[in-house]
């Protein structure tokens, strides 16, 4: 094993584990999406069904058994423990697009036609879309919240190491694995997003703690229309007061006591 995937697994792993503590700790799973984390649950399940009959190594069972156990708790707890705050009037995308498409591919794409061979293609090409859900529920509110912010971050992380391990394979191992490369591209692009806005945000906050990290939207960014700040200006009277200025009526007395002056 090479340094790079060593520290994407690091990376991975710690993804998971501050998602569940952020849970645990606030008692409340808003802002999380169940429908990436249900897919996530999917994708581990179809990838280590080999936990039973192909061993590699004690770190390598260890893995699996961590990411299978912590994907079905995080699912426990959005949907069971803390279903109370589960905000699944923003969490509404058709993951039915996704599960469809790469189960397709994967009976069309695969390295050997056999039913764990396919299981784990069909893993793989999903994972490069899990996180669809969360970053459309992220898009959606216009916020996230800071751990949930590090989570996607830390994910991101994961993916982008991981295409450094697979460099590092073909060049010392000549080790090459086209469906698994693309399909780490494909889920690294899907990131380059947020990287950007984590990055940016980030160094706005200038360090202060902030509990959330909002997140650009269309209708803050979109210019108003000429003849709507117009009409805004005429009705206000001027552009830096909202009631318009009405000129004092004259004082007839202090106008007498002006032309009497000098006596």
């Amino acid at each position: 094993m090479n340094l790079f995937r060593f520290l994407g697994d690091l990376s991975h792993l710690l993804a998971i584990i501050l998602l569940l503590l952020k849970i645990w700790k606030s008692r409340s799973c808003a802002g999380i999406s169940g429908k990436s984390q249900v897919l996530f649950a999917v994708v581990f399940t179809a990838r280590y069904l080999d936990l039973f009959t192909n061993y590699i190594s004690l770190y390598n069972t260890c893995m699996k058994v961590v990411y299978i156990a912590c994907s079905f708790t995080t699912v426990w707890m959005i949907y069971s423990k803390f279903k109370a705050t589960y905000d699944g009037n923003h969490d509404t995308f058709r993951v039915e697009f996704l599960v469809v498409p790469t189960a397709i591919l994967a009976f069309l794409v695969n390295h050997d036609f056999t039913p764990l061979e396919i299981l784990w293609t069909f893993s793989i090409y999903l994972e490069s879309v899990a996180i669809l859900p969360q970053l459309f529920m992220v898009s959606k509110t216009g916020e996230a919240e800071t751990i949930t912010s590090h989570y996607l971050f830390a994910l991101g992380v994961y993916r982008t190491l991981y295409l450094f391990n697979w460099i590092w394979r073909y060049h010392f191992e000549g080790f090459f694995d086209l469906i698994a490369i693309v399909a780490g591209l494909v889920q690294t692009v899907l990131y380059c997003d947020f990287f950007y806005l984590y990055i940016t945000k980030g160094s706005q906050r200038g360090g202060r703690p902030q509990g959330s990290c909002s997140l650009p939207s269309f209708h803050a960014l979109s210019p108003q229309p000429p003849s709507f700040r117009e009409g805004r200006s005429l009705r206000e009277g001027t552009a830096s007061s909202p009631h318009p200025q009405v000129p004092a009526p004259p004082n007839p007395h202090r106008n007498s006591a002006l032309q009497s002056w000098p006596p």
